[in-house]
């Protein structure tokens, strides 16, 4: 391309991207104002709930060229709106996600806290549909709320930003892993599907490398897999481990991670952090194994299979009343 004209189509396409968010906008603004006027109409007995069918029926006889008002779509209008009458601090959000995504939150979502929570999500991360389903069905509220609270003292107190970065747990279920399955079986699958490991861990993740060449001395060491995370502006190293975690499982990842800082880190980088993934560990082992080694290492589980959402509840339930009663 014409190097010259460059501007003009950045122009062009920042021009259609605002007229399409502007498009959306005042479609859930539409929405959300049918929604407002059908619920206070049946708050106030002036209409009965059929005429929520009386309407789609009128609307599909009298303009039949528009489409999208169903007696489904609009009790989900009257639905959207009351789901978030109360809640004013949501209502730009709303506005900034499409409506299917906003149909899948507000409907499949239990609580205010976990709308809102996707719906950040959705805005910050620009998820297609499809990508916000998978993320809802993998729990993934309720595994950043429990990893972010068993994120170590020390890991937590030298990096305050790492909030919804890293999680306790991963889900792998898109590999379709067969059991035994090893380290190079886990890496091989992710790394063909690199697209949806980087949608499990979250868009800031650049992808590097795998097998990352590591020289100290006259030896040579290789990184499972490393990325850059834009916002944490850091490396970060991922070392597979497929069985329980073991505590000298961390001498190898610290070492690594002394190499990237020493080697490979730019000046303008923060230290890079390591992520340790095991097929199973138990938590106390890695709170004692943790608390004296390097603060930028974590250790999480991977899952092969979609979680059960009611039991991760419960165990974020547990641990949130643990807290309160320490």
């Amino acid at each position: 391309m014409d190097n010259r004209f460059t501007d003009i189509i950045k122009l062009i396409n920042q021009s259609r991207t605002n007229a399409i968010r502007a498009v959306n906008a005042e479609l859930i603004n539409l929405y959300w104002n049918i929604g407002d006027y059908i619920s206070k109409k049946i708050e106030q007995s002036e209409w009965g709930d059929s005429v929520v069918s009386e309407l789609a029926k009128y609307i599909q006889q009298n303009e039949p060229e528009i489409k999208g008002f169903s007696d489904k779509n609009i009790w989900r209008m009257k639905q959207f709106y009351e789901t978030y009458k109360d809640f004013p601090k949501l209502s730009p959000l709303l506005r900034e996600i499409g409506w299917s995504h906003n149909l899948a939150i507000f409907s499949r979502c239990k609580t205010t806290e976990e709308r809102e929570f996707y719906l950040k999500l959705s805005k910050q991360e620009s998820y297609s549909f499809r990508e916000l389903d998978r993320q809802i069905s993998a729990s993934l509220f309720e595994r950043t709320l429990i990893g972010n609270t068993k994120l170590s003292t020390v890991l937590r107190e030298s990096k305050s930003d790492l909030s919804n970065t890293f999680r306790d747990s991963y889900i792998f279920e898109f590999l379709n892993l067969a059991e035994p399955h090893n380290e190079s079986d886990l890496q091989r699958g992710l790394v063909s599907q690199i697209k949806n490991f980087i949608l499990e861990l979250g868009k800031d993740f650049l992808f590097i490398g795998e097998e990352y060449k590591l020289q100290v001395g006259n030896s040579d060491f290789y990184i499972d897999l490393l990325f850059y995370h834009r916002g944490l502006q850091c490396l970060v190293a991922f070392e597979f481990k497929a069985d329980k975690f073991k505590p000298d499982h961390l001498g190898q990842l610290n070492f690594y991670l002394e190499a990237l800082d020493r080697d490979v880190k730019k000046p303008n980088e923060n230290p890079s952090i390591g992520v340790l993934l095991c097929k199973d560990k138990d938590n106390e082992v890695v709170e004692y194994a943790l608390s004296r080694s390097l603060p930028s290492t974590m250790v999480s589980e991977y899952k092969t299979q979609m979680p059960d959402k009611k039991l991760l509840q419960q165990k974020l339930h547990e641990l949130f009343k643990i807290e309160i009663d320490q």
